[in-house]
């Protein structure tokens, strides 16, 4: 069964095995936690993780954000985050939503799956009633994702499509 989570100890190899498989930087998804040892991720990165969702201890500029991993019934296949408000930055750039799938999960429909799921999420954590997201142009997999989640291509440029969809 196909479930969004959000981080815990319980799940903290899972988890980790999950956020070593991500690239650092890919598609425009940073992954912060990649080089941390697995003490590290358990006493600072989950923790870190579940704190931001909350607003605490935001760095300068950031607003909260939720993550969730993706889980196909006891495997992590990829992470979402739902940034709750967009500050002048975010409106500009990549918006409320981000997601990565596990190279190895990828072209199994998990992000469209897992974005249909973070956007109910969504319905419950923004504050607005249009969702914003973007995604680089040779980026096809995230752009059909949004796309098959009814997101429209509200403008682009010649590097990003920027993308929304109502979620009220």
């Amino acid at each position: 069964m196909l479930e969004l989570r959000e981080p815990c100890q319980q799940d903290s190899e899972k988890l980790y095995e999950a956020i070593r498989k991500m690239p650092l930087f890919e598609n425009g998804f940073e992954n912060r936690f990649a080089l941390m040892s697995y003490a590290a991720f358990c006493r600072l990165g989950i923790p870190r993780m579940l704190n931001e969702g909350r607003g605490v201890n935001l760095k300068p500029g950031h607003v909260p954000q939720s993550y969730f991993f993706l889980w196909d019934d006891d495997t992590v296949v990829g992470l979402f985050k739902i940034r709750h408000y967009l500050n002048e930055v975010l409106s500009e750039g990549s918006g409320h939503i981000g997601f990565g799938i596990i190279r190895e999960f990828r072209n199994r429909h998990y992000g469209t799956n897992g974005l249909k799921l973070t956007l109910e999420k969504a319905k419950d954590i923004v504050r607005e009633d249009t969702v914003y997201m973007s995604c680089f142009r040779y980026n096809t997999a995230s752009l059909k994702a949004m796309l098959a989640n009814g997101a429209w291509i509200d403008h682009e440029d010649d590097e990003i499509y920027y993308t929304r969809v109502k979620i009220r």
